[in-house]
């Protein structure tokens, strides 16, 4: 298991049925800080910079901020003078900055800082520069600093391998020591070297080898601690990089079956021996390996398999494995306590009900751990009624869930807005402060960067782009925003003919679009199959603007509930995202379906796998939910008896997914002699509406090649006069 999975599903605090879970990623209590200088922090790494110019589109001021020093490069045109600045995120304390420097190099140029990118202070001059590497050591605070050339060396420009800036943002060094649940019943407190530590974490999304572009990013936001999933030989970077930063790291261990109901794995606590012992073997040489590490903050063993075992065994059986699992988790704990006794172990759930197993049976916790969405301030409520006597952390938390809201008008889930998910995260850190002595703080749910369904729905920064909802996690960690530009607001989007959308025709997205900072605005669409077809994946869709904040965009062919996504992007790093869901039908067709209750004969047809009995009755019936299936083989054929000779004007076959590639329209007066009205070799499933003019009794399809594994299927065989 990946210790860091892109993206995971999160569950709920307390149970709910299977169906809907298995559908589906104040300041710090260090009050005794001495006035030392703070540990210096590479402050610039994957911040948003830019330049006066740059020499073409392969020179990006991107590129000097990306990590890489050989690779890739800024760039200026070749005049006197140019600039290059980067946006730190907040004001900071400056101690050191480092330019690498191409051949192209400034023989004259300043440092400058700034707390609004508009009023800038020089920090050092320079003068005969020489190129390579310059490493200068600096004295001041600002948000932005900024290289202004006034001096090339030669007849190119300035062009810069890498810029950095080293400082620190809060002037708090990052806690280092023994990290202890100190305190009593009530009154507990996290704390490392002795002081105060209040976890205001993210739980981790990107790849390990980006974590130097994006652990800036994260520190900026008032993040002390991430969490991961998984612990192993890959994880030292992610925790080397993370201590570079000064963060924490909760490092976690995967059990099966983790993640709640519907994940894979189900192991047998109660008998696999085997997997008990390799899985302890597993964990104590990770352990072992960072229990040194200065990143590490404490050892997270399993996520929500309490509660995924449900997936796994029912009845006393049930009862049994979540003892057995629950006691080996205890098992796991002594023996990492028998090997670092200077970080705490906890274990991770997505349901109150799991903390009674833990209580009986895992004794040797130094704390619990719970993942928990729309009903997160029920926690407390759950933890006081239950009588524990150990304190809890929120490993993952945020906005309600896909398993959590109401069904639209179209049968789905209804997301909330980026408003609601802003406001979302607020209430969960207003819940988790709120339990005081208790709470011992949260790695809320994600610092990701997935676009996707679920990267939509949870994700702050999904294809690196900033939402109202990163912005409200940064104001809860540091109680400001600062001068922060926000993403513009989407708000009244609405989606017509919603219910009845026609594949492959128009339908209207409206919305009211505005951008908190005047930016201007540019947008896109997107499409998601998530509830048609299980694909996940976000597709640019075909649409126009109409004006007004309306637009014109071509529905799917597939039929089924789609989601369409308005996506307002400002230019500047950010963006609002907004989704409804949209049905979409067969396009409509003019005069009477012939073919409707009539006598319908098959080839063959599946009488049982999956929804089926699917008789050829079932493809003219007239219901979209119903369908025809044939045998695996070709080749196969349906056809329709009209009961006399009939004007046939139009045909339209509403796929399944099992559709032909190769088939011919044969019509017949006598069910015996046919003639061709139509063929095709190049069919691609969906909705296939033929012209057909001709007079029959008898219809039928002659399928020659599937376009899948299976066989043929239909929905609809409709036959229009």
């Amino acid at each position: 298991m990946s210790p860091s999975p892109p993206y995971h599903g999160p569950a709920v605090r307390r149970a709910v049925p299977l169906l809907a879970l298995g559908a589906l990623l104040a300041s710090s209590f260090a009050l005794a800080a001495p006035p030392a200088q703070a540990a210096e922090t590479l402050l610039s790494q994957g911040r948003p910079a830019t330049a006066s110019s740059q020499e073409g589109d392969g020179y990006a001021p991107s590129a000097a901020v990306d990590g890489n020093l050989t690779g890739t490069r800024w760039a200026s045109r070749w005049s006197d003078p140019q600039w290059f600045q980067v946006d730190l995120g907040q004001r900071s304390d400056l101690s050191r900055v480092v330019l690498t420097w191409e051949g192209a190099y400034g023989r004259s140029y300043q440092i400058q800082a700034s707390d609004d990118g508009t009023d800038w202070r020089t920090l050092k001059t320079v003068t005969g520069g020489d190129g390579g590497t310059d490493e200068l050591a600096v004295t001041g605070s600002g948000r932005y600093v900024r290289m202004l050339g006034t001096e090339r060396s030669g007849g190119y420009g300035y062009s810069l391998w890498e810029f950095q800036v080293y400082g620190s943002t809060d002037g708090t060094p990052p806690a280092t020591g023994a990290v202890e649940v100190t305190g009593s019943q009530g009154n507990w407190q996290l704390t490392v070297g002795g002081q105060p530590y209040t976890v205001k974490g993210l739980t981790w999304g990107p790849a390990i080898a980006d974590a130097p572009k994006y652990l800036p990013d994260v520190k900026s936001m008032g993040v002390n601690t991430i969490r991961t999933w998984g612990t192993d030989g890959g994880t030292k970077p992610l925790l080397d990089s993370a201590a570079a930063n000064g963060l924490k790291v909760v490092n976690g261990f995967w059990l099966q079956p983790g993640g709640g109901p519907g994940s894979g794995g189900c192991v047998n606590y109660v008998t696999d021996t085997t997997y008990r012992n390799t899985m302890l073997t597993e964990f104590t040489k990770w352990v072992e390996a960072y229990r040194n590490h200065p990143a590490t903050l404490m050892w997270n063993v399993g996520n929500e398999s309490v509660l995924g075992l449900q997936n796994c065994y029912s009845g006393a059986e049930l009862e049994a494995q979540r003892n057995a699992y629950t006691g080996f988790v205890n098992d796991v704990a002594k023996k990492i306590h028998s090997i670092d006794p200077d970080h705490p172990v906890t274990s991770t759930d997505a349901w109150t009900g799991a903390w009674p197993y833990y209580r009986r049976n895992a004794p040797d916790l130094d704390l619990y751990s719970m993942n928990s969405y729309g009903d997160i301030c029920g926690v407390r409520e759950d933890w006081e009624q239950g009588g524990y006597t150990k304190p809890y952390l929120i490993t993952e938390g945020g906005p309600a869930g896909e398993w959590e809201v109401p069904d639209d008008a179209n049968g789905v889930p209804d997301e909330p807005t980026d408003v609601q998910k802003a406001e979302g995260y607020t209430k969960a850190w207003n819940c988790v402060t709120g339990h005081r002595g208790v709470a011992l703080g949260a790695t809320l749910f994600h610092y990701g960067t997935e676009h996707d369904f679920g990267g939509i729905w949870f994700n702050l920064l999904p294809d690196g782009l900033k939402r109202l909802s990163y912005y409200a996690v940064k104001r809860a960690y540091t109680a400001t925003a600062g001068n922060d530009n926000t993403p513009p607001v989407v708000s009244a989007l609405a989606v017509s003919p919603a219910s009845s959308a026609p594949a492959g025709g128009e339908f209207t997205v409206r919305a009211d679009v505005r951008d908190p900072d005047g930016d201007p605005i540019t947008y896109k669409i997107f499409l998601s199959g998530n509830y048609a077809n299980g694909d996940k994946r976000l597709v640019e869709a075909s649409w126009r603007s109409t004006g007004n904040g309306t637009f014109a965009v071509r529905a799917p062919e597939k039929l089924g509930v789609w989601k369409v996504y308005l996506q307002a992007e400002d230019g500047r790093g950010n963006a609002g995202i907004e989704t409804k869901s949209v049905k979409v039908v067969a396009p409509p067709v003019t005069g009477t379906n012939v073919a409707l209750n009539k006598p319908t004969t098959a080839s063959s047809f599946q009488p049982s796998y999956g929804d089926c009995p699917c008789e050829p009755a079932k493809a003219t019936d007239g219901r979209a939910d119903t369908r025809w299936a044939s045998d695996w083989s070709d080749p196969q054929w349906i056809q329709v008896d009209l009961g006399s000779a009939t004007p046939v004007r139009k045909l339209q076959l509403v796929w399944d997914p099992a559709y032909a590639k190769s088939y011919e329209v044969h019509i017949s007066d006598n069910g015996t002699a046919w003639r061709t009205v139509h063929s095709t070799t190049t069919g691609n499933g969906d909705i296939d509406t033929i012209d057909v003019a001709a007079t029959a009794r008898y219809v039928r399809l002659h399928l020659t090649a599937r376009g899948t594994g299976w066989g043929y299927s239909l929905h609809e065989f409709g036959i229009y006069g």
